[in-house]
């Protein structure tokens, strides 16, 4: 799971959800700490893009920080997203992925539970998405 959601996400998010995103483009870097990269966004969804930058990538410890630093998912609300992707082993097999989110807002601004709901599903989303590609593919990685 963590090659694929994580590692190998630029090129296979917009092949099993190419509503959501249409494509990634590394800007800077190699993909490691630092990398810049652009997120097109596909027609079903309300936003355009957005550039996410890779703050940490643990592969033994299966740990992933990014940050998303610009465009309009962030609208007039936030500064920045930072999220905190951790990936273990689950005892019944498979496994089990947890995302913590850090919301830098801009100035005074209240968040509701709405908007952090909407977030959480599209993640749910996508790794329900990636879990299918790989129990259809099983040697994919």
């Amino acid at each position: 799971m963590f090659k694929a959601a994580v590692l190998d996400a630029d090129n296979l998010i917009p092949k099993v959800l190419p509503q959501a995103i249409k494509s990634v483009e590394v800007l800077e870097g190699n993909g490691g700490p630092g990398t810049v990269k652009l997120i097109t966004f596909g027609e079903g969804s309300h936003y355009k893009t957005m550039k996410q930058k890779v703050e940490s990538l643990d592969k033994e410890n299966l740990t992933y920080c990014y940050s998303i630093i610009e465009g309009d998912v962030l609208g007039t609300t936030f500064e920045k997203i930072s999220n905190e992707v951790k990936i273990t082993a689950s005892p019944e097999g498979g496994s089990v992925c947890k995302n913590t989110s850090k919301y830098f807002t801009i100035g005074e601004v209240e968040i509701t539970e709405e908007k952090i709901k909407a977030g959480k599903e599209k993640a749910s989303e996508m790794f329900k998405a990636i879990e299918a590609h790989l129990l259809a593919n099983p040697d994919a990685y």
